[in-house]
């Protein structure tokens, strides 16, 4: 039986590592063409660039986890699904967080049959992401994985996202007060009190929340509201947010920025590559060392 649940070993990896998160929503178009040239299809190309980045990450020690998005790897077809599935493993031999990004949500043994998916067999993660919004009766058979006796795997519950769009159903006003978000953190609260029990000196809930960092004033107000909840924190920024605002969700239990394009599109904005980038004369090792370079930078940004 484990000490501790995954939420709280990515916890204190954060702390020992710092917080970035680096998004392998590897789509192969981040990729340089002459790169991909050198692979049998997208798809390896895909995993020969996970695979670089993670090792360099590792040595780092720039990132306490990796955010995998399967609709990329989905979008890719059955090899995309392989290189899913071996992404995970690498990340598991690394000694690193898996976040498996799937945002699942469905009724009854529909959403058994997905957590089975996703916490063991050939997709098996450490953490995956939510969605609550079918109802809070979806979110059980995810939960119930963070029992000691299940393995104490972790999940990301969409509380505030980072898009636009969050305030056509997250920002909603109930007739009985407050917003949609606001009920939704309290069941995440309800849930924390039901795993305090059965675990020992736990320092933040097996289930987190997903919170943007887009909004100043939303982030301080969610970060008072739920002090014993980790995050997983996006919009760090390609979408815009600010070191600023990320800090302010990284008090009390803390939590993890993720960043996607900023690393896997960094040998675009890399000045020490324009020369290599117009003779069309790139190699994986150019692109997975400017992911590297802005894996630490981050790192920096959010911790100085």
């Amino acid at each position: 039986m484990n000490a501790k649940h995954n939420m709280q070993v990515l916890q204190e990896l954060a702390l020992k590592n710092g917080p970035l998160c680096v998004g392998l929503d590897t789509d192969p178009s981040y990729i340089p063409e002459n790169v991909l040239k050198d692979f049998e299809n997208p798809a390896q190309a895909v995993l020969a660039y996970n695979r670089e980045i993670i090792k360099r990450v590792k040595a780092d020690s720039s990132a306490s986890c990796f955010k995998v998005q399967i609709a990329y790897y989905e979008a890719m077809g059955i090899e995309g699904l392989k290189v899913y599935a071996e992404t995970l493993k690498i990340i598991k031999n690394s000694g690193l967080i898996e976040i498996s990004d799937i945002k699942r949500g469905d009724i009854g043994a529909t959403s058994d049959a997905y957590a089975k998916a996703h916490f063991t067999g050939d997709f098996e993660s450490d953490i995956i992401t939510i969605n609550p919004y079918m109802g809070f009766d979806t979110l059980k058979p995810f939960t119930k994985y963070s029992s000691p006796e299940l393995g104490g795997k972790g999940a990301f519950v969409l509380l505030r996202t980072s898009n636009p769009g969050m305030v056509d159903i997250e920002q909603q006003e109930l007739k009985n007060g407050g917003r949609v978000l606001d009920r939704v953190g309290c069941e995440l609260e309800n849930i924390s009190k039901e795993y305090a029990s059965m675990w020992e000196d736990m320092t933040c809930s097996p289930v987190g929340a997903v919170v943007g960092c887009t909004e100043e004033s939303d982030a301080f107000a969610l970060r008072k509201a739920y002090k014993d909840i980790f995050f997983l924190i996006p919009g760090y920024g390609a979408q815009g947010g600010a070191a600023k605002i990320c800090k302010t969700l990284l008090q009390e239990a803390g939590g993890v920025v993720n960043s996607s394009r900023g690393i896997l599109c960094a040998w675009k904005k890399d000045p020490d590559l324009a020369k290599k980038i117009e003779e069309g004369s790139l190699t994986l090792s150019d692109i997975a060392d400017a992911a590297a370079k802005a894996s630490i930078a981050s790192k920096i940004d959010l911790t100085k």
